[in-house]
Order: structure tokens, then C-alpha cells, then sequence
């Protein structure tokens, strides 16, 4: 994974869960991981497994367009799966 990708992804995860307005242990248990595994995404130590991944585009489809955005701006290649 290039860096750049990365630090989107990482920014990603952050600018998401702010937009959902969850605390990181909000965040956590919506996504099926700890706190301090979304601590480690936000703060660049770590980035999200291809599950996680996959469990979090689940989750910005079920929010409309908010979720519409960021799916369209993250993950251009799963919006053609996106249903409106």
C-alpha cells in the first residue's frame, strides 16, 4: 500500500467517525474492533484490515449521503455497488 493511500485511508477513518459523531470506543464496537485498534488507524500506527475495510463501506452505505460521499471519495471502486 503506497503511503499516500495510507494517510487517506487513516484521514478517512477519522473524518468518518467524527461525521457519525461517535467516540472512538463508539466507533470500535460498530466496526468489531477495540478502541485501541482505532486509536492505532487515527494515529498512523496502523492501518485497517481488508475486513475492516470492508465492514466500515457496509457501514457508509447505510448512512445515505454522507456515506454516499466519502464511499465515492475512498473507495471509488466499491460505488458502483453502492444502491441509492
Amino acid at each position: 500500500m503506497s503511503v499516500t493511500k495510507r494517510l487517506e485511508i487513516l484521514d478517512f477513518i477519522r473524518e468518518l467517525r467524527q461525521q457519525l459523531n461517535l467516540s472512538q470506543k463508539q466507533f470500535a464496537a460498530k466496526v468489531g474492533v477495540s478502541c485501541k485498534t482505532v486509536n492505532r488507524w487515527e494515529n498512523e500506527h496502523t492501518v485497517p484490515s481488508q475486513i475492516a475495510l470492508k465492514l466500515i463501506q457496509e457501514m457508509l452505505r447505510k448512512i445515505d449521503k454522507p456515506g454516499k460521499r466519502l464511499l465515492n471519495q475512498y473507495f471509488p471502486e466499491a460505488e458502483s455497488g453502492y444502491e441509492s
